[in-house]
């Protein structure tokens, strides 16, 4: 069949399904989760594969949920991620008021778009050739919460840190060739396609010290407090070391800075990031934060246990993929600039740790209004935030599938790694020593 009719029908079926489309997505929005925790989320999903009539793994990840347009398929399979969690900011007028959880940084419109695909392409299955696609909802992008999750490692619940992450080392991803999705943005005057960020080493610190009365014998106590504190001003007396190249950025906090005020701190914690643009500068970033971390712990007189977590690996689109997915940005909208964003952005996500193994695209598409992870954030337009993002995806898939996958085959042939889903947790073990 023509392509181009083909793209028509798929986007015909998910503006079919417009008013049922803003309700999931309002839904998740009012029932923010964080990750490994997405219960709300994760039955809606299913409750919509249910209704297309696909069957789905449940429980990837504790909360993930993966179906696929075929049971069987031979030719190459492209999947469409949407991530369920959510962020902590309780100031933010929906946030749980248990929990903390906001639905700040546009999770539940990736959730809600990567259902509205399967809607699109579960109308035109009978006609689609060369392929799969899969529909993965991924627990766990937001990096929080990190005491707890090293307690979900520590129990054997969870490996990593990160919802893709654990998918590729559960072999989630063994079955998947290339995979996309969008991230919601503020501007609306432009689809981004590509992109490059960070990645970072996560890291947990507890200085160890010894309890005294603060006012009558502080002479024999030992201050946790005074070393957690000179080690931030040690991090940042380090800072002048770093390239800037490496766009190294490493932010500590205090998450636990004594127990009384009339007893010398002995328990003080510290959960921080070490980002930067390569392996190679995260480790070398790494090695200089611990060191002086240490010398701080040392000069007090404290003991201190450092425990570094495998964190997200850096970002960097597959650009044979996102001229595909451009390419389809421009003809479904064009009125909208199509980018390709240069330089390297400061944030995270674990859609780098997918890029490592296979050709991904996360791209860019508006729909949002006032600043990502804060309390003013919110909900500005659903076309862009619901409706484009699946329609850009789903027509870049029908591009990609045509004559016998030959699009997705050659991006898969150009594609050049070390690393698969098979030997995915090598790269952790050679970064963490």
């Amino acid at each position: 069949m023509d392509r181009e009719l083909l793209k028509k029908k798929v986007c015909d079926a998910i503006d079919a399904n417009r008013d049922k489309i803003y309700e999931i997505g309002r839904g998740i929005y009012s029932h923010p989760e964080l990750g490994y925790k997405e219960n709300y989320a994760n039955a809606q999903v299913k409750k919509v594969f249910e209704e297309l009539g696909l069957k789905y793994e449940d429980g990837l990840g504790i909360t993930g949920v993966k179906a696929k347009l075929f049971e069987n398929a031979e030719g190459p399979n492209i999947a469409i991620m949407g991530e369920l969690d959510a962020v902590v900011c309780p100031d933010h007028p929906h946030a749980d008021p248990v929990t903390g959880a906001a639905h700040c940084c546009g999770h539940f419109a990736q959730t809600t778009v990567m259902l509205a695909a399967a809607m699109g392409f579960n109308a035109i299955k009978d006609e689609i050739k060369g392929g799969n696609v899969t529909f993965l909802a991924v627990p766990a992008e937001e990096c929080v919460e990190v005491e707890w999750r090293k307690d979900m490692i520590n129990e054997g619940n969870i490996k990593y840190l990160g919802g893709k992450q654990e998918l590729i080392h559960l072999g989630v991803y063994d079955d998947i060739d290339m995979a996309m999705m969008v991230h919601g943005t503020g501007a609306d005057d432009y689809i981004n396609c590509s992109a490059k960020n960070v990645g970072f080493v996560a890291k947990t610190v507890k200085f160890i010290g010894k309890e005294a009365h603060a006012g009558g014998a502080p002479w024999d106590g030992i201050n946790a407090l005074n070393a957690a504190s000179l080690a931030l001003m040690a991090i940042n007396s380090i800072r002048e070391t770093l390239k800037d190249q490496d766009c190294i950025r490493i932010h500590p906090i205090i998450t636990k800075g004594g127990t009384l005020v009339n007893i010398v701190p002995n328990d003080v914690r510290m959960e921080m990031y070490v980002r930067g643009a390569t392996i190679e500068a995260i480790k070398d970033a790494n090695a200089k934060v611990n060191r002086a971390i240490r010398g701080c712990a040392y000069a007090i007189g404290c003991e201190v246990e450092i425990t570094d977590l495998p964190g997200y690996l850096p970002v960097a689109d597959d650009l044979n993929l996102a001229e595909v997915f451009a390419d389809n940005a421009k003809a479904l909208y064009p009125d909208k600039k199509v980018v390709h964003e240069d330089g390297i952005g400061g944030g995270s996500s674990d859609v780098g740790d997918v890029q490592a193994i296979m050709p991904c695209v996360q791209g860019g598409i508006g729909g949002f209004r006032n600043a990502f992870h804060s309390k003013n954030f919110e909900l500005a337009d659903e076309d862009l935030a619901f409706i484009a993002p699946a329609k850009v995806m789903a027509c870049t898939i029908i591009d990609l599938l045509a004559d016998d996958a030959a699009k997705a085959k050659e991006i898969i042939d150009k594609f050049e790694s070390p690393y698969n889903s098979k030997n995915y947790d090598t790269i952790w073990e050679e970064i963490m020593g």
